[in-house]
């Protein structure tokens, strides 16, 4: 099914609601034609307020603007924008069959029965929903709902599909499956979509890039792997993963070093006066005690979780650190044991969090 690509662009939106809540702060975002992209950050960051504005739900404030390609829509109505939705909680109608239920949005327009039902022919092989056509939602699975929900919102060729939590309602085992099909699928209709979620693991797996949000603004734009790797603010670093902190003494600051254990490691170049610096639990590597080079640190937990084992380290001069172990690993509580960290694995803290 061939789909339109076009870029959306968003110039200085804002939403302040009647009491005087700011539910945006001034945004600007360009979503690239056929580009799949994420709005990702917590509860009550803005995320859900910025889709509502891109879908014409809510009335930005003055000075904003939405584009869709060529055409300014700021001021058009939801039914003038192009779009389609897809919900959390699917809102597929319960009387009607899956064939009916993906065909509703051509049959409202006038669409005549043939061209209806090539349609939905065509998406229903596209979807891998084929045998359930006269299936009503109360018969099918979580993961064919959303399918059937997904397939309803691009039957009517939207320019633009907006995708609020889609796999919230499933449980994590079936979350984890469908966000594959769900990202293979966004790429084989080549469709501009903007995707909001709260899970840092659906929205890597999905979206071309990420715009993690806190408090009403995008802290940062970027690829999940380059988010993950070389976040620019520590509130991403900790939001897409798990992090330990690095204290820097004073002297080890005039040193051009960050201490652990007992040992010292240069500091990346970039970073060299700053007092905290990152690094992910997988990045700190563990072995016997006494080696050449490496920091010292006693085992106070140890967590069996299936592919890998976490050890809860105390590190002389830093706080409670985690590291990511192979699921093999010997060490037990109360052990004494050796760590080292390559420089290269060092994130920067240089933003505080407010």
């Amino acid at each position: 099914m061939e789909l339109e690509s076009i870029p959306v662009d968003i110039d200085d939106c804002s939403k302040t609601y009647a009491d005087g809540t700011r539910g945006l702060q001034p945004t600007s975002l360009q979503v690239e034609p056929g580009e799949v992209l994420a709005l990702l950050g917590p509860s009550g960051c803005g995320k859900t307020t910025l889709l509502r504005l891109v879908a014409g739900l809510e009335t930005l404030d003055e000075g904003g603007r939405i584009r869709f390609g060529d055409q300014d829509v700021t001021n058009k109505p939801v039914e003038q924008r192009g779009v389609g939705m897809v919900f959390q909680s699917y809102a597929l109608f319960p009387q009607m069959s899956v064939a009916a239920n993906i065909g509703y949005g051509l049959r409202i327009r006038g669409v005549a029965a043939a061209e209806e039902k090539r349609v939905v022919g065509e998406l229903v092989d596209l979807t891998r929903l084929s045998g359930l056509e006269n299936k009503r939602p109360g018969e099918l699975s979580g993961g064919q709902r959303q399918r059937v929900a997904l397939a309803r919102a691009v039957a009517v060729r939207p320019r633009v599909l907006l995708l609020d939590e889609p796999l919230a309602a499933l449980d994590a085992k079936l979350k984890e499956s469908l966000r594959d099909e769900l990202a293979e699928l966004l790429r084989r209709l080549h469709i501009t979509a903007i995707h909001v979620t709260h899970d840092q693991q659906e929205a890597m797996a999905i979206a071309d890039r990420l715009a993690v949000m806190r408090a009403g603004r995008i802290v940062q734009i970027g690829r999940g792997e380059d988010l993950y790797r070389a976040p620019s603010h520590p509130f991403v670093a900790e939001f897409l993963g798990r992090v330990n902190r690095l204290e820097r003494s004073a002297e080890a600051i005039a040193q051009g070093m960050a201490s652990f254990g007992g040992t010292a490691i240069a500091c990346p170049p970039n970073w060299m006066s700053h007092p905290t610096l990152l690094v992910r639990p997988e990045d700190i590597q563990v072995g016997p005690a006494g080696q050449d080079g490496w920091g010292m640190a006693r085992v106070e937990q140890r967590t069996f979780l299936g592919d890998r084992v976490q050890l809860r380290l105390a590190v002389a001069d830093q706080p409670g650190w985690l590291a990511d172990a192979v699921r093999d690993t010997p060490f037990q509580a109360g052990d004494h044991i050796g760590i080292r960290i390559h420089p290269d694995r060092l994130m920067t803290s240089q933003d505080a969090i407010a």
